[in-house]
């Protein structure tokens, strides 16, 4: 079969985030009926992380288990690439040892350059510019609760970081708006909102990005790489905490998410993140089952 990556979103075809559904809901119903599924029995993933990871290395190497094959951690500090060792020369020698890699790491171009020499599938497992896996969850645990992402409306309220620019991909290819309030000096970058067209709606007041909208997210306000700005973000985004006000004008039906972790009393009131709307945990555990299915799909194909 050919060799495919999972860079970004839009790495997908609209007919294989339909089947990566429908596999993740089935690899779903057999782990929560304790049902044994080995598709990627003696299979190995190799995991990159440059950045600190809870819920990533965790879904992934967990998740590769519960299929049946073996997990490698490898951190970039103990290893040859931390000492300068050319990411396309790593690429060729992890390649040859094991059977998919997933990345965690900063620049997308680095991801991009493995790739490129790999004789595996790739994952990234997050870049500053895109996380795509997270989104793959996120819409996953929407379709769950509510159904069908089409012609919803979705309200970004925060940092137009690399986690809002994988939720605009999602929007183009599934076809449902976003809409997107960030604080002076943190807008989205002209060429995104140029290329979004419709599916992108800008919005000033945060207030107003959720009115009416199906699903209301966010995300920490300050990015891993990004802890010098601390204190400067913490004043120019105090007016983008998404509270009840802000969910009291989104849709009744409405869902709050996080990528997780959060900071209650920062981007999220603990009223939203532990309300009644909010499926973070859904969320977060959904990373699990999506991940397993993309694997399964890199490897083996549809099945």
């Amino acid at each position: 079969m050919p060799l495919n990556h999972f860079l970004q979103f839009s790495d997908l075809s609209r007919e294989e985030f339909d089947y990566l559904v429908a596999r993740t809901a089935d690899i779903k119903a057999r782990f929560k009926r304790y049902e044994p599924y080995y598709p990627l029995q003696d299979r190995t993933l190799v995991m990159i992380f440059e950045k600190q990871s809870t819920r990533t290395r965790l879904s992934f190497e967990a998740g590769m288990h519960q299929l049946g094959g073996a997990a490698i951690y490898l951190n970039t500090r103990d290893s040859q690439l931390g000492r300068g060792e050319p990411v396309e020369d790593a690429a060729q020698v992890i390649s040859r040892m094991c059977d998919i890699v997933m990345i965690r790491t900063y620049e997308q171009e680095i991801v991009e350059r493995f790739s490129r020499h790999s004789r595996v599938p790739v994952i990234n497992g997050l870049t500053n510019e895109y996380h795509p896996c997270q989104i793959m969850a996120d819409i996953f645990t929407y379709i769950e609760h509510r159904g069908p992402m089409q012609g919803k409306t979705v309200a970004w309220v925060g940092d137009s970081n690399n986690v809002f620019n994988t939720w605009l991909q999602a929007a183009c290819l599934l076809d449902f708006k976003l809409k997107v309030s960030t604080p002076p000096g943190y807008e989205v970058e002209p060429e995104r909102v140029a290329a979004a067209g419709a599916h992108l709606e800008v919005c000033e007041d945060p207030m107003d990005a959720c009115r009416g909208a199906h699903l209301v997210t966010t995300d920490v306000w300050t990015s891993m790489g990004f802890e010098a700005e601390n204190e400067e973000r913490r004043k120019a985004f105090a007016d983008w905490q998404v509270d009840v006000d802000m969910m009291k004008v989104a849709d009744p039906t409405a869902v709050f998410m996080h990528c997780l972790p959060a900071h209650r009393g920062e981007e999220v009131a603990a009223e939203v993140i532990d309300g009644p709307q909010s499926v973070v945990w859904d969320e977060a555990e959904n990373r699990l089952h999506t991940q397993k299915a993309l694997m399964e799909y890199l490897l083996c194909g549809k099945v």
